[in-house]
C-alpha cells in the first residue's frame, strides 16, 4: 500500500463504504502493486459483453474500438475521454463482416443497470505517456 495521510485514508474508506454499502459495488482493493493496470479492465468487460449476449467477434471488436478512442496518440486527453463516453453512453458499432448490418455492442446495460457489475479500486496508478494515480477508481461491468 502506498504511504498517505490519515485523513486521506480516512476519506478514501469513507468513499468505498459509499460505493461498497450504499450503491452496491464491488471493492476491489488496493490495486497500488498490482501490475498492468489500464484504463480499460478487459478481464471484467470482456466477461460481462459475452454474458449479456455478445459473440467473440463482437467482444474483440468492441474492445478494440474503446482501445483505440482511449489511447488515441493525436487527442487530447479531454477529447479522449469525450470518445469513451460516447461509447460508454450509446455503445459500439460494429461490422463483423462486409455488407454486414452495423450492430450496436453495449458496454453498460442503461436499461437494466443491474445487470451490471459495478466496482471500485484504490490506488490504480495509469501508466502511458504519463503516469498518474487518481485516489479511487469506479469500474462499470
Amino acid at each position: 500500500m502506498t504511504s498517505i495521510s490519515q485523513p486521506e485514508r480516512a476519506t478514501q474508506n469513507r468513499v468505498a463504504r459509499l460505493f461498497r454499502d450504499e450503491l452496491g459495488y464491488r471493492h476491489l482493493g488496493d490495486w497500488s502493486g498490482r501490475a498492468g493496470n489500464s484504463c480499460i479492465e478487459e478481464s471484467l468487460l470482456a466477461p460481462f459483453l459475452a454474458a449479456s449476449g455478445c459473440s467473440p467477434a463482437q467482444i474483440s471488436r468492441a474492445l478494440h474500438a474503446l482501445r483505440t478512442e482511449a489511447h488515441h496518440p493525436g487527442r487530447s486527453l479531454y477529447a479522449s475521454n469525450q470518445a469513451v463516453y460516447s461509447l460508454l453512453r450509446y455503445g459500439v458499432q460494429v461490422k463483423l463482416e462486409a455488407g454486414a448490418l452495423t450492430e450496436t455492442v453495449h458496454l453498460i446495460d442503461w436499461s437494466r443497470l443491474e445487470k451490471n457489475d459495478f466496482a471500485m479500486a484504490e490506488e490504480v496508478t495509469l501508466k502511458g505517456g504519463l503516469a498518474r494515480r487518481p485516489q479511487s477508481r469506479v469500474l462499470r461491468w
